[in-house]
């Protein structure tokens, strides 16, 4: 499918919001987050480019599932920084082994239906990780109101990374004439949620 010119402005107001969030967004946070946040949103605004400037054609490398994967994780581990205290040890670890284990899934060829479990898995607890924290954290009074559209964002992100990772995997859950016509859109609207999200804590 070739790319329109409507879905290069999406892609690029989508890489502006995370160059903005990398540059003015992170303040006053401990370092692991302030680098995890820096990393994910650094993935968004090369992903955007990279679709901006190659197409639609850009997805078809073996690195998207990796770096669909990058985002989540790393966007997670940062909330759970910040919120679960007791938790951060065991998240991080988490991380480390959810990433390595999709690496090592699409590094070497399998088959059967563990790469997909493995995807399905670790996509699904940093999505429902990042799509609760934040609502959560509003809903208790620990966090401003606003700060929910980081959960909103989280919901978007863990839809369409599984919608790409899926694709990829050769099993997806929409056709790919589909899945390419919401990407764009739905990446902009997961970028705004984040950035107005995490501008109101």
């Amino acid at each position: 499918m070739k790319i329109t010119s409507l879905d290069r402005i999406l892609l690029l107001l989508t890489g502006l919001l995370a160059a903005y969030q990398i540059a003015v967004g992170i303040d006053d946070l401990s370092t692991l987050p302030i680098v995890a946040y820096t990393i994910g949103f650094g993935v968004i605004l090369v992903a955007g480019l990279l679709l901006f400037i190659l197409g639609f054609d850009a997805l078809d490398s073996p690195l998207v599932v990796i770096a669909s994967t990058v985002i989540p994780l790393s966007l997670s581990l940062g909330l759970v920084w910040e919120q679960l205290v007791p938790w951060r040890t065991p998240y991080l670890v988490f991380t480390i082994l959810g990433f390595l284990s999709i690496v090592v899934t699409r590094l070497i060829p399998l088959k059967k239906l563990l790469p997909v479990i493995v995807l399905a898995v670790v996509h699904g607890i940093a999505g429902m990780t990042i799509f609760l924290l934040p609502i959560l954290s509003a809903l208790s009074g620990r966090s401003a109101p606003g700060f929910a559209l980081v959960g909103v964002g989280g919901a978007l992100i863990g839809l369409g990374g599984l919608l790409l990772a899926l694709l990829k995997a050769g099993k997806p859950l929409l056709s790919r004439l589909s899945i390419l016509k919401l990407l764009p859109g739905l990446l902009l609207l997961m970028t705004f949620a984040f950035v107005f999200g995490f501008s109101a804590t």
